[in-house]
């Protein structure tokens, strides 16, 4: 058995809701059964289950209308609310991957469940990042300015709380100051209006919701999470480890799928990435609204085919060491992540090469 899907001793989260979690995850893996077990097509392809975002397109998606799976074939089981949701329906075996933000996919895993990272899902790059603004007038400037106040975003205990709080951290803030500050669930769609409206201090903005507020103007980037640390992939898609272990062939397959698409949106006009984004939303009929595609900017993922580097893991073990949320020690960030199954890590293509292998003529 590899290395990475040996029983893993995980440490102690505090807080009954991972408790109550981990609990569930283990209730349910043994209801279910193998959960290693899969789902198969007349003509042999493997059936993986997922979660959605409506108007959005997944490179996993992308993937799948670029052809480039080859025993693999998607079924879309409905949408997710948020990133530790989808992959806590990943733990618990009602679908087989999903993807959300490391540090959450680090506090799962703590947690009990027998999960691993096989690529990157999201990030900060030269064009797409994560803001945190304030309008125009506010008097807030600083960290110390937040104390007392509150800052909006889509959920708690994800990219944007933890970002928050390191910002707040790295700043200078103790931590009974950054406490005080109220990180308020506000859904995407209204957290600009919520700051125009005095609701909030702060709103979180990304994608769409970030480009279009700049459009309307009168707001003020307070920080980003590229200010933090630059160019750096924040989440990634994980499965399960027995699903790994009993499905090594479809594993593969999915990863190298995936990091090719990721790579094509890479190297391809941005106008091209988002006319054929448009064209799978229309093509999958879930009756959604496509405009924000329009406002794509570029993958997010700062290095070719999504390759998870270690320290995107272990920025976040070491926050929740420092955050006193890791009861008796840490776990190794090398524990949680594999690039073997990817063609830009190992050795199938170059590692710059482009989405076929082809040497890159560069990134658009």
């Amino acid at each position: 058995m590899p290395e990475r899907l040996k029983p893993r001793v995980h440490r102690r989260l505090r807080g009954s809701a991972v408790t109550a979690l981990a609990a569930a995850v283990l209730l349910l893996l043994c209801a279910c059964g193998a959960a290693g077990e899969v789902a198969r097509t007349a003509d042999g392809r493997t059936i993986l289950r997922y979660q959605g975002w409506s108007g959005k397109v997944g490179f996993h998606e992308l993937a799948a209308d670029l052809g480039y799976y080859e025993n693999v074939q998607l079924e879309w089981v409905g949408d997710t609310t948020s990133g530790p949701q989808d992959i806590q329906s990943v733990a618990t075996g009602q679908i087989e991957f999903g993807s959300a933000f490391n540090g959450a996919v680090v506090k799962l895993d703590t947690a009990g469940a027998p999960i691993t990272s096989l690529l990157s899902s999201y990030g900060a790059d030269a064009a797409e990042y994560t803001g945190y603004y304030v309008l125009e007038e506010s008097p807030i400037r600083s960290a110390r300015d937040l104390i007392g106040k509150k800052v909006g975003m889509n959920t708690l205990g994800a990219h944007h709380e933890f970002l928050t709080r390191e910002w707040l951290a790295q700043q200078g803030l103790t931590p009974e100051e950054i406490d005080s500050v109220q990180l308020t669930v506000v859904p995407p769609v209204n957290t600009e209006q919520a700051l125009r409206e005095g609701q909030i201090d702060v709103a979180t903005l990304n994608t769409v919701y970030r480009e279009t507020a700049l459009e309307r103007g009168g707001l003020r980037a307070l920080f980003t999470d590229r200010d933090l640390f630059g160019a750096f992939s924040y989440g990634t898609y994980v499965m399960r480890d027995d699903f790994i272990a009993a499905n090594p062939d479809v594993v593969r397959d999915f990863v190298q799928g995936t990091a090719r698409a990721v790579r094509w949106t890479q190297t391809r006009p941005q106008q091209e990435v988002i006319a054929r984004f448009a064209d799978i939303i229309a093509a999958r009929g879930r009756a959604e609204n496509a405009e924000s595609v329009k406002f794509w900017r570029s993958s997010g993922i700062p290095v070719p085919g999504a390759v998870i580097a270690e320290r995107e893991l272990q920025v976040w073990i070491d926050w929740l060491v420092r955050n006193g949320e890791l009861g008796d020690g840490a776990p190794a960030a090398r524990d949680l992540y594999t690039n073997e199954y990817n063609p830009y890590a190992n050795g199938t293509y170059p590692a710059d090469g482009g989405p076929d292998g082809q040497v890159s003529a560069g990134e658009k």
